[in-house]
């Protein structure tokens, strides 16, 4: 979907109310280097349903939309096409059987199914059970196809001359990894950073999809991947991520701290949306601090669409670390919850998207949807949590076996 998922890189701590303009704390005091931490590594450990806290209380019924759009794009696959990296997932084949009972499940008979079909298996990265699940959203923006007095703020669609690699294609130990820039005398060089292409540094390269009335709702936009923008006629079209200008992402909820302006406690999209609206001469250049650009395209049919190129389902999709983990797999969830801290989240969900600051075998972005509510709830979320992964009972044998 987007260079996507970004938002919870926008979020360094938990929510609190929104700051007053250019408040400044004191410096933290300096601290001993970290260790160095191992490198990222995933380790599944077989479960069973019991396991899963929550499992028996999970409307399951409610992932079957989402589990439908897997579905048909397998539908479209050879049954010897591999799943995921390292085949973690199987072969398509394996999915053909649990596809095929979908029709006919009932909202009483899904646990069952679930039961009946596939295997739990807990993920670690090395020996942590525990680690960092945030959310997004998909937001409205006000907007225009032509220019006006109002609409001045372009949503540029992808450049003719921006060229994007996937290094994975060409050695194994860099799956994963990206890089965009402009081909100039047969050499690859780094793309404008956001500065320059807010400034109209691009010039025709990039034509604009759509105008809309807010640089703020624009830079969000692009952290969430995709959104709606609403025209003043009441029709929407739905925009999602085409491209990215190569330039690493930098959360600017971290540059307000490092620069004494907030509060690391104080950190969410909510209170820097307020800093921005209360600080409108230094907004652009805090914008402007993250040189990441994400271009679109209108999107048609049902929408947002994930990396896994279907429809996200709300509160059913979650986008991770692909380098780890399939695209299309079942996935348990037990973290806590962002609007009330005597809750949990725990909820099956499928693996739908991916996202530039989602990183690591126990890592995931859960989509909430649009409205007020899901921006709320994705704004604030940065939970802790462990999640469970569910394979098809072919592929969890064969893993057994070979284990």
């Amino acid at each position: 979907m987007r260079a996507a998922a970004l938002l919870l890189a926008l979020f360094v701590a938990g929510c609190a109310a929104a700051p007053p303009p250019v408040v400044r704390v004191p410096a933290p005091a300096p601290t001993a280097p970290a260790p160095e931490q191992p490198a990222p590594r995933l380790v599944l450990a077989p479960a069973r349903f019991a396991d899963l806290p929550g499992w028996g209380a999970d409307r399951v019924e409610e992932v079957l939309p989402a589990f439908v759009r897997t579905c048909a794009r397998l539908a479209r696959l050879a049954d010897t096409q591999t799943i995921g990296p390292d085949a973690l997932g199987g072969q398509v084949a394996d999915w053909r059987a649990a596809c095929a009972a979908l029709p006919s499940l009932l909202p009483a008979t899904t646990r069952a199914f679930f039961e009946r079909e596939f295997v739990p298996f807990a993920l670690s990265n090395n020996d942590t059970r525990e680690g960092l699940f945030t959310g997004y959203y998909e937001p409205e923006l006000r907007g225009s196809l032509v220019r006006t007095p109002r609409h001045t703020v372009p949503l540029l669609g992808r450049p003719d001359d921006l060229v994007t690699i996937d290094l994975g294609a060409f050695r194994d130990e860099l799956r994963g990894q990206r890089l965009a820039g402009r081909v100039d005398n047969g050499v690859l060089r780094p793309y404008e950073p956001r500065a320059a292409i807010v400034g109209g540094a691009l010039g025709n390269r990039a034509r604009p999809i759509l105008w809309v009335d807010s640089a703020d709702d624009a830079f969000f936009l692009e952290v969430q991947g995709s959104g709606r923008v609403r025209l003043d006629d009441g029709r929407v079209v739905r925009v999602g991520f085409a491209a990215q200008n190569g330039h690493p992402y930098v959360p600017i909820g971290r540059v307000l701290i490092e620069r004494g302006l907030m509060a690391r406690e104080n950190v969410s999209m909510q209170s820097i949306r307020a800093w921005l609206a209360a600080n409108p001469a230094e907004a652009a250049a805090l914008r402007n601090a993250n040189p990441s650009y994400v271009f679109f395209r209108v999107i048609e049919g049902e929408g947002p669409l994930g990396s896994e190129g279907v429809a996200l389902t709300p509160g059913r999709s979650l986008a991770v670390d692909r380098s780890f983990l399939p695209m299309g797999v079942p996935v348990f969830l037990d973290a806590d919850d962002p609007l009330d801290a005597a809750r949990r989240v725990r909820r099956l969900l499928m693996a739908q998207d991916t996202g530039g600051a989602i990183r690591g075998p126990v890592r995931g972005d859960v989509f909430w949807g649009a409205g007020d509510l899901a921006a709320e709830q994705a704004g604030r979320m940065r939970s802790t949590g462990r999640v469970w992964i569910l394979l098809p009972r072919s592929v969890a044998e064969r893993r057994l076996r070979t284990s």
